[in-house]
Formats: structure tokens, sequence, C-alpha cells
């Protein structure tokens, strides 16, 4: 070999290796020139608290920072209601200095119990009510639009016509709570036992359409989703003009994409293809343990969100 071409040869290598050890600098939370890793994605992926104590400790905000290297650009909280107002505030200034996007928090001020709004029973219309009022100030600490509500359980001593009647009347009270701030309750079904109530997305899409408010839409959470019927894009579509968020967990396990069944990279896709600009929650646990398990995860949405 020639002296020149060896000696491009070997700097295009030297180039490369310093490259991928940027990248993996940069996965790992240090400094790295080469920001590859950190580019942002296609979709607007919301972590949550946990999700890389690991890299970045149990302090929530430094885990948004860590988050924010690596690309990510929105956080959800469930439990963003309970924790302490000065916290709220700190975790709003973050996001806002980062420029980061705030998802769904659970509705809050409820007991144990939650809603129970199929009952048509006012002291429980009431503490709905009440907890809408409550949604409205943590939203205004976080720069939140979002709050998540599940209706409660069945009530089996009534018809079905008449639970449903009795929580689109709920929700439309509380709906005018919200809608003067800009704010959206979204209604998520869920697979986490029969004795729910709001199971499926056309029954939100029912719900919603009842009670015609921009302030009133459905939580699409794929993993719930596939637990009770499947036929995830067909009925996403069906829906889609009343969805308000997504959220992700692969199933079974409902831990990060590509660790089960669902095929989130044609599902990502779809949603991105539709123009959809929202938040899409991470809610979801971690496959592997430790750091490794939380560079696999980042990994699993890069690949995932490898569509375009």
């Amino acid at each position: 070999m020639k002296r020149r071409n060896f000696m491009q040869s070997s700097l295009l290598a030297g180039a490369s290796l310093l490259a991928g050890n940027a990248v993996k600098a940069n996965i790992a939370g240090k400094p790295a020139g080469d920001k590859i890793a950190g580019k942002p994605f296609n979709l607007n992926y919301g972590i949550h608290d946990g999700m890389f104590k690991n890299h970045a400790g149990d302090d929530f905000i430094n885990q948004i920072k860590f988050a924010y290297d690596q690309g990510f650009r929105a956080i959800e909280d469930n439990g963003m209601s309970g924790r302490p107002v000065e916290q709220q505030k700190k975790i709003g200034d973050t996001l806002a200095k980062l420029g980061m996007g705030m998802g769904v928090f659970v509705q809050p001020g409820l007991s144990n119990d939650g809603n129970m709004l199929a009952t048509g029973k006012s002291d429980q219309v009431d503490n709905f009510i009440k907890s809408c009022t409550q949604a409205v100030e943590v939203a205004k600490r976080i720069n939140s639009k979002l709050v998540t509500v599940v209706p409660g359980d069945f009530q089996r001593n009534l018809p079905i016509g008449i639970q449903m009647g009795n929580v689109i009347e709920a929700i439309k009270k509380g709906v005018a709570v919200l809608e003067p701030h800009g704010i959206v309750m979204v209604l998520e079904p869920l697979s986490d036992n029969p004795n729910l109530f709001l199971r499926t997305p056309d029954q939100g899409f029912e719900i919603c359409k009842a009670v015609g408010s921009p302030s009133c839409k459905i939580l699409y959470d794929m993993y719930h989703v596939q637990r009770n019927q499947g036929n995830i894009l067909p009925t996403l579509d069906w829906a889609s003009d009343e969805i308000g968020y997504y959220q992700v967990g692969d199933n079974p396990g409902r831990n990060e994409p590509g660790t089960g069944e669902i095929n989130y990279k044609n599902i990502f896709k779809h949603i991105y293809n539709k123009g959809y600009k929202g938040v899409v929650g991470m809610e979801h646990g971690i496959a592997g343990k430790g750091k490794a398990g939380e560079l696999a995860l980042i990994q699993a949405y890069r690949e995932a969100d490898s569509f375009l």
C-alpha cells in the first residue's frame, strides 16, 4: 500500500473510532464532542421518574437533565400532584429552561377508591369536580395541559346505559372547570381488572363525542389496548380525532419497545405520519438491570424511532 493511501486509511479509521467512543460517552451521560446519541427523536417521548436513576441518581430533576442529553424532550409524571409544591415548581422551571414538554399527570385529590362516576351519586361527582379544580393549580406550576382521568368501576346494579349517562354528565361538569384554562382531561381505558368501567377506546370515543369539548379526549395506552382487544392500528384510526395522548408499553411484561409482541416501529411511524406532535408517554418498566438496562432502553427507542 502506498504511504499516502495508508495515511488516509489510518486517519479514517481513527476518526471512526473517536466518533464511536464519543457516542458511547454521550449515551453514558458524559460530555462528548459527537452529539449523535443525543439527537432529538422523531416523536416526543416522555420519560418518568426512576427511568434513569442508575445514571443520574434518585433526583428526578437530574434524571430529566440526563434524558435531555440522550435526546428525550418530554416527561410525564403520574404522581406529580402528590409532590411538594416547591418540587413541582422546580420541575416546571427545569422543563422550561431545557425546552422540554410535560405530558400527563394523574388527577389529584381523590381517595384511594378513585372516581366512581358510573354511580351518578352527588358526592362522587362533587369529589370529581374538586379534583379537577386541584388539577388546574398543579398544571399551572408545571406548565402542563394534560391530566389523566379514570372514571372508576362498573356498577353492577345499574343498566350500562344509565352508567354511561352518569359518566358523561360527570365528565361534562369536570370539563367546565378545565376548559377555561386550556387543560385537557384524557380518559384512559385500562386493562388492570374486569371491574373497570372504561376498558376500550371506542367507549372513550363515545364519551368524548357526547361531551363535545376539546378538553375531553382519550388517552390511548397501547399496552392496555393490546391486552384488552389488540387491533391497535385500526382502532387508533377509528378513534384518532378524539385521541389526545399516547402511552407506550410492550406486552407481555410492560417494558420498553422490542421486549414483547407489539411492533412499535410501525406504530410510531403510523402516528408520526398522522401528524401527531404531542408527547408519547413512556409508561413502562425496564427489562434490564442497572446502567446496562437503561442504555438498552435508549437503544430500543432509537431502533423503534428509526422509521424515517
